[in-house]
């Protein structure tokens, strides 16, 4: 009797051990918060476990590509004159046989819950989960006028080190003639204002 006990401690002890592996493969690499993100991490745990992370991300990007570009699939989304059955039959309807059941599944939850339109912040959350899994670093430098490659390279490899090691760096470019000159660096959530712009300012604000 004791050695049964004892046997179904170990396959339940197992058993958890195996659950708490699983889950912990499945994890968001980020902790976001806030409705979006709660929305945006059980969407990730969902592809995570079907194996679709990738597909759920083109879907996304995909949906909220339409949300900002379509007047008629924004005003769908916004409008709350619309009842929620409606809305999800719609979703269905639209999406049946287009998208992973991760995508519909969050869009119908949405739709039932009256979240539809917070769908452009999820996906902007969940892309933000996808970039921290492949562990890139978006970098962005903003210039007065648009920098060369030479230039462009030159700022890059002076940034190497603010990069974690291993890192994929996303870099991108903007042009900003208000800055007058210089340069402004973001990289992930810090910021470095080096433009001329700045430097005014700064001493418009020192007494004489």
């Amino acid at each position: 009797m004791l050695s049964n006990i004892s046997l179904l401690r170990t396959a339940a002890t197992s058993a958890i051990r195996r659950t708490m592996v699983t889950e912990a493969a499945h994890r968001p690499p980020l902790d976001l918060y806030g409705l979006n993100a709660r929305y945006a991490n059980a969407t990730y745990i969902a592809a995570s476990k079907s194996e679709s992370l990738e597909a759920v991300e083109t879907e996304l990007l995909a949906i909220k590509h339409s949300a900002e570009n379509s007047k008629e699939f924004a005003s769908f989304l916004e409008n709350p004159l619309i009842s929620r059955d409606s809305k999800t039959k719609s979703v269905e309807d639209m999406l049946k046989g287009k998208t992973t059941s991760v995508t519909m599944n969050l869009m119908t939850t949405l739709a039932g819950n009256a979240r539809l339109n917070s769908v452009v912040g999820i996906t902007d959350s969940y892309v933000q989960l996808m970039k921290a899994k492949r562990g890139e670093v978006e970098a962005t430098i903003i210039s007065a006028e648009a920098l060369n490659k030479t230039q462009t390279a030159a700022v890059s490899e002076a940034m190497k080190s603010q990069f974690p090691k291993g890192a994929k760096v996303v870099l991108k470019t903007e042009v900003d003639p208000s800055i007058l000159g210089g340069l402004q660096i973001q990289i992930g959530d810090k910021f470095l204002d080096l433009s001329v712009g700045s430097r005014i300012e700064e001493v418009g604000r020192t007494a004489v």
